[in-house]
């Protein structure tokens, strides 16, 4: 039996999804000292972790090369796991329903996923606990594109039929790892309003509890498109907003890093002084919403819009810091290999603690975990030799 992770109020919880099963890393207040726990989630490649503080509850986004795509959830720090009664799943095409009979089932005995295309659902990308008053409230992004959302604790799950159903969903095209929705983003203060960030049809906003959605997408860049600057279909890897400045959201491109200053209405590049425009990962800094952290990606000669050979740009595995919202750019390397480095990070790899100074955890493919804890000025290994890590999460213990 496996054994659950070892916490007290107030720790710091680094959870990490991986190619095969999922990890956690404890430590109190000074992350000096880490407990490592697991594997959980056996057999399943897991793409994201989240810790719903209310009910102390574990959530892993697992996919199973045989049982396929689930959310498995933990009520004792991993210790036990128990699968959803219902998962994320799709209506079944007309044609199928006619032939079973109509359109309800046994949650015991699942139907096949399939998308409204016919479709099979793939994976389940993230997950994202709701607002603090609403307890209970889980949302996932899978893919193909779509979210779902749960009220109790991620036992079954109710599609936002509203953004499937967008006019625009027949002309969404995938990303290189596929049609997914990776970031679900509710607004801090707003019950009415979140973001969503897919690949490869860009951020979409609601503000109406998600009945209806706009594309938000203007000034982002579309390099791969005919049109530079479309509507929508724009590769979003990563959207952040920061609590304390909830109209003001971050990016990360295919084609740049990005500022919102209203709601993503309209968007500012702030490339500007990167060594790349492509990366995956994105943070914020926990105290000061003026502070973010990338790192910056390029593409193997040879590899011309494949991405399948990306590492650290110049094979330096730097974290860059801007501290004013992106107007400048500072290169942090103390305690990261800066020579020969062919490491490549995924768009859950990067998380942030919400202590001050601020502690920053990046995965890579290669099983490393890097970690700050004074906002990026000095880096140390936590944690090698894992399998390639898909996601890295953070949450305090309370």
């Amino acid at each position: 039996m496996v054994q659950a992770a070892s916490v007290h109020s107030g720790d710091v919880l680094v959870m990490v999804g991986t190619k095969k099963g999922s990890f956690l890393l404890t430590s109190d207040a000074s992350r000096e000292h880490w407990r490592l726990s697991g594997p959980y989630n056996p057999g399943a490649e897991v793409f994201h972790l989240a810790w719903e503080p209310r009910s102390s509850q574990l959530l892993a986004a697992a996919n199973h090369a045989v049982w396929g795509p689930h959310v498995e959830y933990s009520n004792d720090l991993g210790a036990s796991w128990h699968a959803a009664k219902q998962d994320p799943a799709f209506p079944l095409p007309p044609e199928l329903l006619n032939k079973i009979g109509g359109p309800t089932w046994n949650t015991s005995d699942q139907p096949p996923r399939f998308a409204a295309e016919g479709e099979t659902l793939k994976k389940v990308w993230h997950l994202e606990p709701g607002r603090v008053e609403s307890a209970g409230t889980i949302y996932a992004g899978v893919e193909p594109a779509a979210l779902f959302k749960s009220t109790d604790g991620g036992k079954t799950w109710q599609e936002v039929s509203g953004l499937t159903q967008h006019p625009s969903r027949s002309q969404w095209h995938p990303g290189a790892g596929g049609l997914c929705l990776h970031s679900i983003v509710p607004h801090p203060t707003d019950p009415k309003r979140m973001w969503v960030g897919i690949s490869a049809a860009g951020v979409f906003g609601t503000s109406d509890g998600g009945k209806s959605w706009q594309p938000l997408n203007k000034g982002v860049r579309a390099d791969f498109q005919p049109d530079r600057y479309p509507e929508f279909g724009q590769c979003v890897h990563k959207l952040l907003v920061h609590p304390a400045r909830p109209e003001t959201l971050y990016q990360q491109n295919h084609c740049g890093v990005y500022r919102s200053d209203d709601g993503g209405r309209q968007w500012h590049d702030i490339s500007e002084g990167l060594p790349s425009r492509f990366g995956y990962v994105l943070g914020l800094h926990s105290q000061d919403p003026d502070t973010l952290y990338v790192v910056p990606e390029d593409t193997a000669v040879g590899d011309e819009g494949g991405g399948i050979n990306r590492y650290v740009s110049d094979a330096k595995f730097r974290v860059y810091r801007s501290r004013n919202k992106g107007q400048d750019w500072q290169a942090l390397t103390h305690g990261l290999p800066q020579h020969n480095a062919y490491l490549h990070t995924l768009r859950e790899g990067m998380a942030t603690d919400r202590l001050d100074p601020c502690g920053i955890y990046v995965g890579t493919v290669n099983g490393q975990v890097f970690y700050s804890r004074d906002d990026g000025d000095h880096w140390e290994t936590l944690i090698e030799y894992l399998l390639p890590i898909n996601s890295v999460s953070c949450s305090m213990v309370e």
